[in-house]
């Protein structure tokens, strides 16, 4: 039995009343046949799994107190029961999606006539959990001003552990049939609290707010703190019980949104409708928004690189053109300069060609490039100079017309680019030897271009340095993205992640290309930089790992300091540095500059690694 919902105004002696005083059309005789027959409530309409057992009945009279209203968006407004059953798997509220602008205010009593059903944010395809709901509803007012109904409390006691059931094989992996277990699984404890009025306390955040006007916190300030106030995602079984999404009800033209960036506090009450939506699973709708208190967060600065060590970079400059803003440019080369320390070799990921999107053909990236290096002079860096290979237009995925590539920067000052018969977006690159030594046949060029692996994916570009004397090999890399997997909350248990099939055939490919260059040359320097796209722990990582051939740096990090990329909340690895057998005794520096920020240049957070070749 829920002890935070007791009665706060008797539906049926509001009904009664408004009967009585000629509120609602009706005899005597109807409210008494009224009165005889067991209405449904909202819990018979949640039932106790998430699925309704009257999905595409048609429901009459349904009786709750309006706790939200969204005029915005999927409009509609969020009712409760205030009576609640002594099941804790029940729900005791619900959306009623109305399309346009509800005519209910918050404190109405209220019943709905109207279709249950289940809807899908996202569709069937994305994998997500269902929202119940009521559609094409009749609304009748029976009175105002009521009280809410008590708010559940959700904190660090009352959400689980354990994070979610693992789905019915039978069924696909869904755990959509199966009955919610709200003590044991926090998922199951959303689920039970779907369209009910909730609230948190002072919570930490633990994901900045974004520009769709969301931010994540978590209600567990100890679970997997990562140094700087995060909450890191160290593994597929660590997936964080207590955040929670929170949006906010008044649309912002009447209310701006706070911005937080992480490690800040949403202080006081945050309090509303647990929604479920597309983006990010369960969402606290707030009517009720806490405060931000600031923290102490600033960008991170490396260290500069001794004379005797090279310093390799990679940064996801997230689709960099010359139609962007010349403070984004500005912004990303002073990032460049003054918290990476201007780096001796930088591997980008995502430069757009000369005119971005639009979707003519061009694929030079020239112009973009010289923008970009003409701001890092003027931050006070170096002259770099660039390589890379054009692709194939749009071939390589990425916006349409974008034809994102990777591209090598180095500073001629203190590195030199070894030309070898610069390959083209199909020829391959390969491993050759040149007194004694390994060496591509093509630098800068791309590795094995043909391979499916690399359908409609960025293909690596491989390089050769020289630095005091030595060959260093650097191998640029953007694997595909997680586009289509399914999120932590989907209905099936474990999720989804269809992505990473493709992502092991490219490290695959990848591991291949090095233990060639080992083969050649067993104590060769050889780095594979850039946006892997996939956590340290995954299999992408360990195929890329596979045989001793590289490891990937980021490990030698303390665990509170192993991410490069916020997502909902989670602070997680996507962009990597591996290393040979031979690159040893380096320091590697995740530089937390843009990903626990609001205020970004780039959604990713570059690495760089210091070594003596």
């Amino acid at each position: 039995m829920r002890s935070s919902h007791p009665r706060s105004a008797a539906i049926a002696a509001l009904v009664a009343t408004a009967l009585a005083t000629g509120l609602l059309a009706g005899s005597a005789d109807a409210a008494e046949g009224a009165a005889s027959a067991d209405p449904v409530r909202i819990h018979d309409i949640q039932g106790t799994t998430r699925i309704s057992p009257l999905n595409g009945k048609q429901v009459t009279g349904v009786e709750g107190i309006v706790t939200g209203v969204r005029t915005y968006g999927s409009r509609g407004f969020w009712m409760q029961d205030p009576d609640a059953d002594d099941d804790d798997a029940t729900s005791e509220g619900i959306f009623v999606f109305t399309s346009s602008v509800p005519t209910v205010a918050v404190g109405d009593a209220v019943k709905v006539n109207g279709t249950v059903g289940e809807y899908i944010p996202g569709g069937v395809s994305s994998g997500n959990q269902s929202v119940t709901q009521i559609s094409k509803p009749a609304v009748t007012v029976v009175s105002s001003g009521n009280a809410l109904p008590e708010a559940v409390t959700i904190n660090e006691y009352s959400v689980p552990a354990e994070y979610a059931p693992a789905g019915d094989t039978a069924a696909g992996g869904s755990v959509n049939g199966l009955t919610l277990d709200p003590s044991r699984y926090a998922l199951d404890y959303y689920e039970s609290l779907e369209g009910m009025n909730v609230r948190i306390g002072t919570s930490r955040v633990v994901g900045a707010t974004d520009p769709y006007s969301e931010l994540w916190v978590t209600v567990k300030g100890w679970e997997n703190t990562a140094k700087r106030g995060g909450t890191l995602y160290g593994s597929y079984e660590s997936q964080n019980t207590g955040r929670l999404q929170i949006q906010q009800l008044a649309p912002l033209a009447q209310q701006p949104f706070p911005v937080a960036n992480v490690g800040d506090k949403l202080t006081g009450t945050t309090e509303g409708p647990l929604d479920y939506n597309q983006f990010g699973g369960y969402t606290l709708v707030a009517r009720t928004l806490g405060e931000v208190r600031t923290g102490t967060l600033t960008p991170e600065k490396t260290k500069a690189q001794a004379p005797g060590e090279l310093a390799v970079a990679t940064y996801n400059v997230e689709n960099l053109d010359p139609s962007d803003p010349q403070t984004k440019f500005d912004n990303l080369a002073k990032a460049v300069v003054e918290n990476l320390a201007s780096p001796d070799i930088v591997a980008l990921e995502e430069i757009q060609d000369d005119n971005g999107a639009k979707n003519d053909g061009t694929v030079s990236a020239d112009q973009t490039l010289t923008k970009f290096t003409a701001a890092v002079t003027a931050a006070g860096g170096p002259a770099y100079q660039w390589r890379y290979i054009n692709p194939e237009n749009n071939k390589d995925g990425g916006e349409p017309g974008g034809n994102i590539r990777q591209v090598f920067l180095f500073n001629p000052a203190r590195v030199s680019f070894t030309d070898r018969a610069a390959g083209d977006s199909t020829t391959a690159t390969g491993v050759t030897t040149e007194k004694g030594h390994a060496a591509l046949t093509h630098s800068p060029g791309r590795i094995d271009p043909a391979n499916p692996a690399w359908t409609d994916s960025r293909k690596p570009l491989a390089g050769e340095f020289v630095f005091r004397g030595r060959t260093v090999f650097v191998i640029a890399n953007h694997f595909t993205s997680k586009g289509g997997d399914e999120g932590l909350t989907s209905a099936h248990q474990p999720p989804v992640r269809s992505s990473e099939a493709k992502r092991l055939l490219q490290a695959q490919a990848v591991n291949g290309f090095v233990k060639e260059i080992l083969a050649t040359e067993k104590n060769a320097d050889v780095l594979a930089v850039g946006d892997i796209n996939d956590f340290e722990f995954s299999g992408t990582a360990k195929a890329l790992e596979d045989g001793g051939a590289l490891y990937s740096a980021i490990k030698s990090l303390p665990k509170a300091e192993r991410y490069s990329y916020v997502y909902q909340g989670n602070a997680q690895v996507l962009d990597q540095i591996l290393t040979s057998p031979a690159v040893k005794n380096f320091s590697y520096d995740s530089v937390h500059i843009n990903a626990e920020f609001s205020a970004q240049n780039s959604d990713h957070d570059p690495q760089v690694l210091r070594f003596r070749p």
